[in-house]
């Protein structure tokens, strides 16, 4: 009788905070898309990921005025919290609701003023907290309570479900539940973590609709891209580790008392004056993903414009969090890791024919991804669905990134790289 009671109370947890995380992650993206407006006059489509319109000016004020604002808030919040990691939360570690929903819409304005950072880790930690909030109502009613386990997992699921709310992808939300968080795997978290992330994609797609995230034309892969798998793949992930490692010094070093208030407006004066002549360098990397999947040239100008590119986010990301900044790596990450297949891409069609540059960009993204998350399952289903990929890329993006985790495991236990 116990366990039938612990089942309905998961049953009736994971129905309600399905819609609550739905809508909240709904809320984040109407946020993005006001802020956008607001900062940009510029709607983010697939099309145009990053506002090319706008005068340089324009650009360089909305970044620095975000910059400066985002400073503010995180150095007033900071005095007396500090984010809570989704790992800890997990753990049991408390995430103060409002103190957390003020830190993620930051995260979101911030991004949506034109900032370089990823936006991912703003719907999952929404999710996390409002799990918590879920648990600590319900502790009250004896029929609603949970065991220790299961709130652990709830946590887990509902901060996959953020994700899943926000880019429309079910799969990839559970599987970074079960694979970064929950590190479990059986029926019932799957059955959970599933259920939640469905229920908020679909609210979430009230707002995003169920169009790709990034365009890449044609979908049909083919068995031509298996031997430059064999040596992507590798390739990433060890170039996806060295940027992990990166990220992690970062993030250790990450100001937080007032030189927050000086350094990271001076990245944002630096990123906006970047994005004058180079947008694609705004936001969380979506433009520069979306113009190495777009490449179809590989004449000096378009290598020299995805060099910089590559460089400059990668650099302008990182110092964005040691200065201060919070946000997601995850889709900075797709940025870089499709400008190196692109660059492997331009090399390959000279050989072998019915490849396409896209193809091979989409797949340098799933492989890097792989490596900087240390999530290889996550990086092969996110690439699967926000490009609506067909079963065709199933076994390249397999192989991929099998390869670059492979090679990332090996390279962390070597002491020439610690």
């Amino acid at each position: 009788m116990e366990t039938k009671s612990k089942n309905s109370a998961m049953v009736v947890a994971t129905l309600v905070l399905g819609v609550i995380v739905g809508f909240s992650s709904l809320l984040l993206s109407v946020l993005l898309d006001v802020t956008e407006r607001f900062f940009l006059n510029f709607e983010e489509t697939n099309l145009v990921p990053v506002d090319v319109n706008a005068g340089a000016m324009h650009r360089f004020i909305s970044v620095l005025i975000g910059g400066i604002i985002a400073a503010i808030i995180w150095y007033y919040l900071q005095r007396h919290y500090r984010p809570v990691k989704l790992g800890k939360a997990v753990d049991g570690q408390k995430m103060p609701l409002v103190k957390t929903l003020i830190h993620v819409c930051t995260q979101i304005f911030f991004v949506g003023t034109g900032n370089s950072i990823g936006r991912e880790l703003a719907p999952r930690e929404a999710g996390a907290a409002w799990a918590q909030k879920w648990e600590e109502v319900t502790a009250k009613y004896p029929a609603l309570q949970l065991t220790a386990e299961d709130r652990k997992m709830l946590v887990a699921a509902a901060a996959g479900a953020g994700f899943a709310g926000v880019y429309i992808a079910p799969i990839t939300g559970a599987v970074f539940c079960i694979e970064l968080l929950y590190k479990k795997i059986n029926a019932r978290v799957i059955a959970v973590s599933l259920t939640m992330s469905t229920i908020a994609t679909l609210i979430g797609s009230i707002v995003k609709g169920y169009k790709p995230y990034y365009l890449v034309g044609s979908n049909n892969f083919h068995l031509q891209l298996l031997p430059l798998v064999v040596l992507l793949g590798p390739l990433s992930g060890l170039i996806g580790t060295i940027f992990k490692k990166y990220i992690a010094k970062a993030k250790a070093h990450r100001v937080r008392n007032i030189n927050i208030m000086i350094q990271l407006p001076v990245v944002a004066a630096i990123t906006g004056g970047i994005a004058a002549f180079y947008p694609q360098i705004m936001g969380n990397g979506r433009g520069l993903a979306q113009l190495a999947m777009s490449t179809n040239s590989h004449s000096q100008k378009v290598i020299l414009a995805l060099l910089f590119g590559l460089v400059a986010k990668v650099l302008v990301t990182l110092f964005v969090m040691k200065c201060g900044g919070y946000g997601g790596v995850l889709t900075p990450s797709i940025a870089a890791g499709a400008v190196i297949g692109a660059f492997a891409g331009m090399a390959y069609i000279a050989f072998v024919p019915g490849v396409t540059i896209a193809q091979v960009a989409v797949l340098g993204a799933a492989f890097f991804l792989a490596a900087s998350q240390q999530a290889p399952l996550m990086a092969l289903f996110m690439l699967f669905e926000v490009c609506h990929l067909n079963f065709s890329a199933l076994l390249p993006l397999a192989m991929g990134v099998g390869l670059s985790i492979a090679i990332s495991k090996w390279l962390q236990t070597k002491s020439f790289f610690k």
